[in-house]
């Protein structure tokens, strides 16, 4: 199964496994799923590092590097999950989580949260 990790998810992966749910930490080891990260998550990452959220204290070239390295593939923003952003009902206000929504939806693959609003969206996602 494909699997598209969202933004927490992934820092926590990295930095602070305890975060993770048992469930999370089954999935990322289960050897058949394929484990991917969106290019709009490194920049949900740069921007809001920037804006000094202490949630987000990581820097974003170690994030993929580590990343890379566990078997995670990259998934890059394309036009076509902008088409599919567009038609996504107001739920959730993040333009990060929308887009992961959108690209989870074009791609279908499993999108993997810990978000309760993300959640919420029509489409292949799992509250975890």
């Amino acid at each position: 199964m494909k699997l598209l990790l969202d933004t927490h998810i992934l820092i926590w992966a990295v930095l602070d496994s305890s975060r993770l749910s048992r469930e999370v930490v089954e999935l990322i080891k289960a050897m058949e799923n394929d484990l991917l990260f969106s290019a709009a998550s490194l920049w949900e990452v740069a921007i809001k590092t920037g804006l000094a959220r202490d949630d987000f204290d990581v820097d974003v070239k170690v994030l993929r590097d580590e990343l890379l390295s566990r078997r995670f593939g990259e998934l890059n923003v394309l036009g076509t999950h902008s088409y599919a952003l567009a038609g996504l009902p107001p739920i959730h206000k993040d333009p990060f989580d929308r887009m992961l929504v959108a690209q989870a939806v074009t791609e279908g693959v499993l999108l993997v949260t810990a978000d309760p609003i993300v959640a919420r969206y029509p489409g292949p996602i799992r509250k975890v």
